[in-house]
């Protein structure tokens, strides 16, 4: 009776265990598209092609599927059924309407993670805005100004807001690359002002100004983008 038992259990335990492989696999499949993408690697629009991702990671299609939705979900794929996948992009409608978005919500985050960071992460945000200030490169410049940012949110505690900045990021990552070549090509400063205006503001605890000059820093971003409409593909 009870071998039976444990027989018929077994079925089913293999089962769950293949699922997890699979969720695993799919997860790590979709965190290195991801970092393909924000690196640039994968521009968008690019065809995603579920037989070659399968061939590079050695698995089979469905922990790709897996990855695929999971990054449809976050907004950096489009899947199309029967069709396939893509990098998905955003028209200038779709970027001024996520940047309205940041302008609002981040000023927010980070007047909550205000007042909690300690002084030490403080320090390192002072030295990413002087080695952004330094740098030539573009993309070190956006792997600084992401750490700057995400983690001047870091010491609040949200259980939505964190995440949902973060996908806001994701998909916006190929237009702030465009910006940043505009601004540097242009001997624009200005966000550089900007960031070492948010780090006094946090030393000295200023919620109001903090919240005030990112405000701006992210509404300047999305005006100058505006000015270039070639960058959307229009």
């Amino acid at each position: 009776m009870s071998g039976d038992g444990e027989a018929a259990r077994v079925p089913g335990a293999r089962a769950e265990t293949g699922r997890n492989q699979h969720g695993a696999a799919g997860a790590r499949i979709a965190a290195r598209i991801r970092d393909a993408i924000l690196s640039g690697e994968y521009a968008p629009g690019a065809r995603i092609r579920q037989e070659d991702l399968a061939d590079q990671h050695g698995a089979s299609r469905l922990p790709v599927r897996d990855a695929l939705r999971m990054l449809e979900a976050e907004g950096l794929v489009t899947v199309k059924a029967n069709a396939g996948a893509w990098v998905s992009t955003l028209t200038r409608a779709d970027f001024e309407e996520l940047y309205l978005v940041r302008e609002r919500v981040e000023p927010l985050l980070l007047g909550l993670s205000t007042p909690l960071l300690p002084d030490e992460a403080i320090d390192r945000l002072d030295e990413l805005a002087r080695r952004m200030e330094a740098s030539s490169d573009v993309e070190e410049f956006l792997r600084l100004d992401r750490e700057f940012h995400l983690s001047s949110y870091a010491a609040s505690s949200t259980s939505v807001l964190g995440d949902f900045i973060t996908q806001l990021w994701n998909r916006t990552q190929h237009y702030r690359r465009a910006f940043t070549r505009v601004f540097r090509g242009e001997g624009d400063r200005s966000v550089h002002h900007d960031h070492h205006l948010i780090v006094g503001a946090l030393r000295r605890r200023d919620v109001e100004e903090a919240e005030r000059v990112l405000a701006i820093h992210i509404r300047r971003t999305r005006l100058e983008l505006e000015r270039h409409p070639e960058i959307f593909g229009r």
